[in-house]
C-alpha cells in the first residue's frame, strides 16, 4: 500500500515538472494559430521584464543599400546676348554681333555614385560635361561639373519618385569662332576666334524618377534639372573677380536617362 502511494506521488511530481518546462519552451511551428499567438504574447513579456517593463523596438537600419550608374543628358541652355554667352565684350564689335546665337542645345554625359539611409534618402556624389554648339563655326561652351547630391525618394513597388538637388561647381569654357565678312582681303572668309574660361558655383535642382529591374539590382532612371550656373561674367582672359552672386550662363533645363546598378541591403 505504501509503495503504490509513493508511485502516485512519483507520478503526480513528474507530470507537474513537465508541464511547467512545457509552459517556458519556445513556440513550436506545428502549434495551431491560438498557440502561436499565446507565444508571441509571452516573448513580449520576456523582453519587457528584461528592459525594465519597456519592450524591444526593432533596430533600424540607417544604410540601406547603395547604387552608382551612368547618364545621358539633353536640355536647351539660354542667355540673353551673344556678349554674356560668349563672355568677351573686346572680342564682339558691331560688325560680328549679326547672327550670334544667343541660346541652343546642350547634351552631355555624367555619372553618380549615392548611398541610400533609412530607406528615403539618397546622398553622394555626382559629375558631368555638357557642351553647347553653336553654329557651324564651330563655337561652343563646354562646362564641365561635379558635386554632392542629396534627394528625398519613397517606393511605389518598382517606381521611385524622387525630388533633391546637385551643389557644387566646374569650369566653363566658352569657343567663340566668327566670321567677318566685311573683310576687303584676298581671303573671302576671315575667322576670328577666341577662348575664355572660368570656374563657377552651381545649384541643380531636379525632379524624377526611377524603375526596379524584378531582380532590383538594375534601376532605370529619369530625371529633369535646372542648371544654375554663379561665376564670372567674364573670363579669366578679362581679370574679373570670380562672385557667388553673379548669375551666368547658358542655363537651362536638362532631361537625362540612364542607368543605376544598385544594392540593396537586407
Amino acid at each position: 500500500m505504501r509503495l503504490r502511494l509513493l508511485i502516485i506521488v512519483l507520478g503526480l511530481v513528474g507530470l507537474s515538472t513537465a508541464l511547467r518546462a512545457q509552459s517556458s519552451q519556445p513556440y513550436d511551428q506545428n502549434n495551431s494559430y491560438q498557440q502561436y499567438q499565446d507565444y508571441l504574447r509571452w516573448q513580449e513579456q520576456q523582453n519587457g521584464s528584461s528592459n525594465g517593463g519597456a519592450a524591444l523596438k526593432p533596430h533600424r537600419k540607417i544604410l540601406t543599400g547603395f547604387s552608382g550608374g551612368m547618364m545621358v543628358h539633353i536640355g536647351y541652355g539660354f542667355s540673353k546676348n551673344p556678349a554674356e554667352l560668349f563672355a568677351n565684350n573686346t572680342l564682339l564689335t558691331s560688325q560680328f554681333w549679326k547672327n550670334l546665337p544667343t541660346d541652343g542645345v546642350m547634351i552631355g554625359l555624367g555619372g553618380a555614385l549615392r548611398l541610400h539611409l533609412l530607406d528615403h534618402i539618397h546622398l553622394g556624389g555626382e559629375g558631368g560635361v555638357s557642351t553647347m554648339p553653336l553654329g557651324k563655326s564651330g563655337s561652343n561652351v563646354r562646362s564641365g561639373y561635379g558635386g554632392a547630391l542629396i534627394d528625398f525618394y519613397t517606393t511605389f513597388g518598382r517606381f521611385s519618385p524622387m525630388i533633391g538637388m546637385t551643389i557644387g561647381g566646374g569650369s566653363m569654357s566658352r569657343l567663340y569662332v566668327g566670321v567677318d565678312e566685311t573683310s576687303s582681303t584676298s581671303d573671302s572668309t576671315v575667322y576670328n576666334a577666341s577662348s575664355t574660361k572660368s570656374s563657377f558655383f552651381l545649384l541643380d535642382p531636379y525632379i524624377g524618377f526611377e524603375v526596379a529591374s524584378n531582380s532590383d539590382r538594375v534601376h532605370f532612371i529619369v530625371r529633369i534639372d535646372y542648371m544654375l550656373p554663379f561665376g564670372s561674367t567674364k573670363g579669366i582672359s578679362a581679370g574679373e573677380t570670380f562672385k557667388w552672386s553673379n548669375f551666368i550662363t547658358p542655363s537651362g533645363p536638362r532631361l537625362y536617362i540612364g542607368v543605376m546598378f544598385n544594392h540593396t541591403r537586407r
